[in-house]
């Protein structure tokens, strides 16, 4: 059985203004972090969303987003990406300002350094990467990577690690669920050694135009069997407490003599310690153990998932643990932080990039 843990990226601070209809703007200024010169044509956006634009002239930019919180990316040629988070709740003003650095050169080679580039990469592990990456369900089958060519491939043969690093932003076309997408990988690395996949990046979605009812209705059903059971639907649903409503189930896991046993929950917001801020629109959750069995009923997993990954997986729902190693903070459209604080197996690293629905998707 491979073991996949995905960890996730988390950013600090955010200036936001409040809306009473349903979404808060985001406006402020990119700069040169050296210079102070106002940065034209820098890419903004809600990661993970497909709501983004590039700034103008002065460095300007202004996004609207549904209420909730994002983190926002702000993405240059050749200069480091900035992410800050921000939320409907904080009632700062508009103005931010955002200084972005130019890439150091030198210090990218110092990180690379202990690991060898494949001259040949894309023939010996582009396959690898697909499937790692985008993933190997029905949906992920249905996905096209659009530019190949901005991948490097890195194997380090004292780590026993693959090392995989884009000089530009993936670009994916997914004709399962209508998207295109731009994601700014920030790393992705396999350990041959523990079996192990790691990669974190800022995805900005494209909804695809269709190109008759049929295909758009295809869309829908698609995207909405892509949300059901992930963990953006679940984070929703611990938020507006409809767990059970919507087909999950929580366990506890708890190790008694190097054995997992799993604990039934009668109460599962006492146990996740729920905790709703409504002056901020949060909900705060501290889980009374560590591991945390994610139980969704309403699908069974797919079929390759139980003969590639864990032929010992339940067949009739969908499995999936997370360790949560500190309170985590959901807001009300699903997004949570600090998402580097969670550790996840099971079923929800089956589904990677083909399988993402944005934050700004709402079920029809």
């Amino acid at each position: 059985m491979k073991k996949i843990i995905l960890f996730f990226s988390a950013i600090f601070l955010s200036v936001i203004a409040f809306s009473q209809s349903g979404y808060f703007y985001v406006s402020g200024k990119v700069i040169d972090a050296d210079t102070k010169a106002p940065m034209q044509s820098a890419s903004v956006f809600a990661q993970n969303t497909t709501i983004g634009t590039p700034t103008d002239a002065q460095g300007n930019f202004t996004l609207q987003l549904p209420n909730g919180g994002y983190d926002l990316v702000v993405t240059f040629t050749d200069y480091t990406t900035e992410i800050k988070r921000v939320s409907s709740s904080d009632t700062s003003n508009r103005n931010i300002v955002i200084e972005i650095k130019q890439k150091d050169k030198a210090m990218e080679a110092v990180a690379i350094v202990s690991s060898s580039e494949v001259k040949d990469g894309w023939a010996r592990y582009g396959y690898f990467f697909i499937d790692n990456f985008i993933g190997k369900t029905l949906f992920s089958s249905d996905c096209h990577l659009l530019n190949p060519e901005v991948l490097k491939f890195y194997f380090s043969k004292k780590l026993n690690r693959l090392k995989v690093r884009a000089s530009a932003p993936v670009e994916i076309r997914n004709d399962a669920l209508g998207y295109k997408i731009k994601y700014e990988l920030d790393s992705f690395t396999y350990n041959y050694g523990t079996q192990t996949t790691l990669f974190t990046g800022y995805p900005l979605f494209e909804e695809m135009k269709a190109t008759d009812d049929t295909q758009q209705k295809r869309w829908n059903v698609n995207r909405l069997q892509a949300y059901n059971g992930s963990i953006l639907h679940f984070m929703r649903s611990v938020y507006n407490k409809t767990l059970k409503d919507e087909g999950f189930e929580i366990q506890f896991i708890v190790n008694n003599d190097g054995r997992d046993t799993a604990i039934k929950v009668k109460d599962f917001y006492g146990a996740l310690n729920y905790n709703k801020d409504d002056s901020i629109q949060t909900v705060e959750i501290k889980p009374n153990q560590q591991n945390v069995a994610i139980i969704y009923g309403n699908e069974q997993p797919e079929k390759n998932y139980l003969e590639e990954v864990d032929n010992n997986a339940p067949e009739k729902y969908q499995l999936s643990v997370i360790s949560v190693a500190h309170p985590i903070t959901i807001e009300q459209n699903g997004y949570f932080y600090d998402q580097d604080d969670i550790t996840i197996t099971g079923y929800w690293t089956w589904e990677k990039v083909g399988d993402m629905v944005p934050y700004d998707y709402m079920p029809q």
